[in-house]
């Protein structure tokens, strides 16, 4: 079927639904940029920070598919974390080609400070949704995000 404007009513749908979900990463955004821009972090910074402290010490390449960067992207962040010295990089003793990333102390009391505000700042917006709404928004989420562009879906031979 074709609409008004001579789109198939699939692509309408799908225009449609990434315009809201575009508008609704950007309201996410806006609330968790507040507490990093206060502490003068970007949000890869804040990531690097948040998983550093969630998970534990990683190697660069780790950390970049933990916050949905790429490598390369990183090696700026993290020169730019170690030069506020909120982390250090050490040679792995298994692996001398490895870095291993870790907080400082300083690193750890900056987003353990932070964090909370920016946790509750996301809970305050997505709260209007159902606990249910939220099940399945992040069941939604990972279907989609899981997915692989159509092109890498076909047989090769």
């Amino acid at each position: 079927m074709v609409s008004k404007k001579g789109r198939k009513e699939d692509q309408r749908r799908a225009l449609d639904a990434y315009v809201k979900l575009r508008r609704a990463v950007n309201t996410l955004r806006a609330c968790e940029s507040e507490s990093m821009r206060s502490a003068g972090l970007t949000e890869s910074q804040f990531g690097v920070l948040e998983a550093l402290d969630h998970i534990g010490p990683m190697c660069q390449k780790d950390i970049a598919r933990k916050i949905l960067r790429s490598a390369g992207n990183l090696t700026t962040v993290i020169g730019n974390l170690e030069r506020r010295r909120l982390i250090s990089r050490t040679r792995s003793r298994e692996d001398r080609r490895v870095l291993k990333v870790e907080l400082t102390d300083r690193g750890r009391q900056l987003i353990r400070s932070i964090f909370p505000e920016h946790a509750e700042a996301l809970v305050r917006t997505i709260s209007v949704l159902t606990a249910g709404e939220q099940e399945l928004l992040g069941d939604l989420c990972k279907k989609l995000g899981t997915q692989r562009p159509e092109e890498d879906r076909t047989p090769r031979p």
